[in-house]
């Protein structure tokens, strides 16, 4: 339903119902509306559909009986099944490698398989299986015998006809279906025959073909095997190279004997080398040789070391006890001082020795190098020699591989040729159905009755979408955003002027009891209580709200207050007609003439009640309603009495409501049940509520008592109409 008009600048509440503004949910939380009030319940969908019932039933029995009459009229057909299964690897009787592989590797090949059982080809070999009688049975269900084009057993065979794989496995369901169950199960036997057949024919004609291509294949490379033979031994001739692999492998023997002495001696060259660098670099610098362990491992330098440091220890522990021209002190300084010298010299050898062993190394590099030059030279003159016959000696050896290869497959292809092998295998031959596929009684009977309901209810709710008609409680203090103070049922069959006072000559019991129920909701809100000016407003003509007003001001005159009813539709006056009194003077000469009130107000039409009409219609309306005269009257007004009730025009079509409002306390919005959009509605509410005046609520009238058990159980119910009258009786 259509909830929500279109507020420029209006925010959605996440609290809020779905598709109100927050600008409306505030408003009605203002207004004084709970939060039970802005949630649609479960209830009031079971109300829309009970509203609209008839649109379920129709749609209902509409789609059920189209579902039942469709499936009585139709004809009988037959579904038969044949069930193959698809090898994954064809049967290996010898093992010869196929033409072409048609092994399954994964679901791609499994369904190419179901496209081969579906192609024209099978459909066509299927049609060519079948003798004329066959045919003609085939074909005689479709044949209406009308003019137009022909029915053809290809278009029959392919149509009827589904290939089904049977899910997690490699079977394929082969199934055909007609209104004759031998014909049905006949030719689901056929495809499942034929697509066997095809991969036979298919395979021996792709080896056959295979072979003629092989046999000219071989020919031609056993010419050209004979011809490389015949160029090779030429070849050979004229280069006398019959020893030419034995020198090719001397040389080639020698060459890495030589290259390995090289690596060697170069390895050999930039060992010492490193050596005899950091003797020189500890020369240069001053060092002790000892600390180069290559040196220091020698014996004579270890034990030379060793004696020096045992004079060293003795002469420390002689200088302790001896001074320095002692004998012994001078022996041992001397024999310390030989010991040093002795350690130089060795020194001295061990690095000569080294750079002798240096020099020694590089000479042997130098001569492996030139060893080395001159076998590569050799190696190359004879590879010189040794690369056209290689060339020569491999092409014909690949060619004669590839001669003896296409000799072998040809054979090969040749013998599977003569094999029939299968890529399938039945599992189920087709048999006649005993029972008929379709039509399906209980299926499409559900799905009638499924499809119904579920159209049905979707009718109905659309219809209830679009129509956003004031209806319920929900929409009045939801939607419209204002809470509801009473419900006023449909009066039938009544004139004018006893509609307008139904509260006192209790002509419809319901209506006066709604009234009064009106009248105590305004005695208990704490703003209406001691509101003196109420205004009594509507959407649009047509709504009841002077009927509303002459009975509420009725229902308060009834309780001791002074009330009066002030006609302000100076359009279209209506008051004095249902009051039964002359509209010859009124509101109009006292605003515009400048009149006295009393001689226009009508006294004591009722007990506690006074009327003041309009007294005609006037040609400028606004101007007489923003004259300060008004203002002065109604301030008179609330000085002479406890309630005064303005019958106002409609807020939607004129503004004159709007000139009124700043003058009363309060305004009473009257709805029509089933009458008035909830659009225009909320936008009257919303300028009721810019203009800064309280709304005390909506009356609802015109509730049509069969509808009110749909939208107002809690307020109406047949024991309630009883009741009532059985009251008034009493009265």
């Amino acid at each position: 339903m259509k909830n929500e008009p279109n507020v420029p600048g209006a925010k959605i509440d996440p609290s809020a119902p779905r598709g109100y503004s927050k600008l409306n949910v505030d408003a009605m939380r203002s207004a004084g509306v709970g939060e039970s009030a802005i949630q649609r319940s479960f209830r009031d969908y079971l109300l829309i559909l009970r509203e609209r019932i008839l649109y379920v039933v129709i749609v209902f029995l509409a789609i059920f009986l189209a579902s039942l009459v469709y499936t009585l009229t139709s004809t009988k057909q037959y579904t038969a099944m044949a069930t193959i299964e698809i090898l994954a690897k064809d049967p290996i009787v010898m093992k010869v490698t196929e033409v072409r592989d048609s092994d399954l590797r994964g679901p791609e090949d499994l369904n190419t398989q179901v496209k081969l059982l579906e192609s024209g080809a099978i459909v066509q070999r299927v049609a060519g299986r079948l003798s004329a009688d066959e045919t003609k049975a085939l074909v005689a269900p479709y044949d209406k015998g009308t003019a137009g084009d022909p029915v053809l057993p290809e278009d029959l065979l392919s149509k009827n006809r589904t290939v089904l794989p049977e899910r997690m496995t490699r079977m394929l369901h082969v199934t055909y279906t007609h209104p004759d169950p031998d014909v049905a199960a006949k030719i689901a036997n056929l495809f499942v025959e034929e697509y066997m057949n095809y991969n036979i024919r298919w395979r021996v004609d792709e080896s056959m073909k295979a072979v003629e291509d092989l046999k000219v294949r071989a020919e031609e490379q056993s010419k050209k095997v004979e011809e490389l033979g015949n160029n090779l031994q030429a070849y050979r001739e004229r280069q006398n190279m019959v020893s030419l692999d034995q020198r090719k492998d001397i040389v080639t023997d020698k060459l890495k004997a030589v290259n390995n002495r090289l690596t060697e001696a170069n390895a050999h060259v930039m060992e010492v080398g490193v050596r005899w660098n950091q003797v020189q670099e500890c020369r240069k610098t001053g060092g002790d040789l000892t600390n180069l362990s290559f040196i220091a491992v020698l014996p004579t330098v270890q034990s030379l070391v060793q004696e020096v440091s045992s004079e060293k220890v003795k002469l420390a522990d002689l200088k302790q006890r001896y001074r320095a021209k002692w004998p012994k002190m001078l022996e041992t300084t001397q024999t310390l001082a030989q010991t040093q010298a002795e350690l130089a010299r060795a020194l001295n050898n061990a690095a000569e020795s080294i750079r002798n062993e240096y020099e020694t190394a590089q000479r042997d590099a130098a001569q492996a190098k030139i060893d080395l030059a001159a076998q590569e030279t050799e190696a190359l003159k004879l590879d010189r020699f040794s690369v056209e016959y290689g060339t020569l000696q491999n092409e014909y050896n690949v060619n004669q591989e590839l001669l003896a290869n296409i000799v072998s497959r040809m054979r090969e292809t040749t013998m599977s040729a003569s094999i029939e092998s299968q890529n399938a295998r039945i599992v189920d031959s087709a048999g006649r159905p005993r029972k008929p596929s379709s039509p399906n009684i209980a299926l499409n009977l559900s799905m009638g009755g499924v499809g119904g309901l579920g159209l049905g209810l979707s009718l109905a709710f659309l219809v209830a979408f679009i129509d956003d008609r004031v209806k319920s409680a929900y929409q009045v203090e939801s939607v419209v955003g204002i809470p509801l103070v009473g419900i006023v049922p449909r009066i039938r069959k009544m004139d004018p002027m006893r509609r307008a006072q139904v509260v006192v000559n209790r002509a419809d019991p319901l209506a006066t009891e709604a009234f009064l129920s009106i009248h105590s909701s305004l005695r208990l809100k704490a703003e209406a209580k001691n509101a003196k000016v109420i205004v009594v407003t509507s959407t649009r003509p047509g709504e009841g709200k002077s009927f509303v007003a002459s009975n509420l001001a009725l229902a308060f005159a009834k309780h001791g207050e002074r009330v009066i009813v002030v006609d302000c539709d100076l359009r279209k006056p209506n008051l004095h007609n249902g009051f039964g009194i002359p509209n010859a003077k009124g509101l109009i000469d006292c605003c515009a003439l400048g009149g006295s009130l009393d001689a226009v107000i009508v006294k004591n039409h009722a007990p506690n009640l006074d009327i003041l009409p309009t007294g005609g219609r006037a040609n400028d309306p606004t101007n007489i309603l923003n004259h300060e005269f008004f203002g002065l009257l109604i301030e008179e007004l609330r000085k002479r009495y406890d309630r005064v009730f303005i019958d106002t025009p409609p807020l939607s079509p004129v503004s004159d409501a709007m000139i009124i409002l700043p003058h009363a306390d309060g305004v009473i919005f009257t709805l029509r049940f089933n009458f008035v959009r909830t659009k225009g509605a909320q936008y009257c509410v919303r300028r009721l509520r810019e203009a800064g005046i309280p709304c005390f609520g909506a009356v609802l009238n015109g509730l049509d008592l069969a509808l009110s058990d749909y939208y107002y159980a809690e307020y109406y119910d047949k024991s309630y109409k009883s009741y009532v009258e059985e009251t008034g009786a009493a009265h």
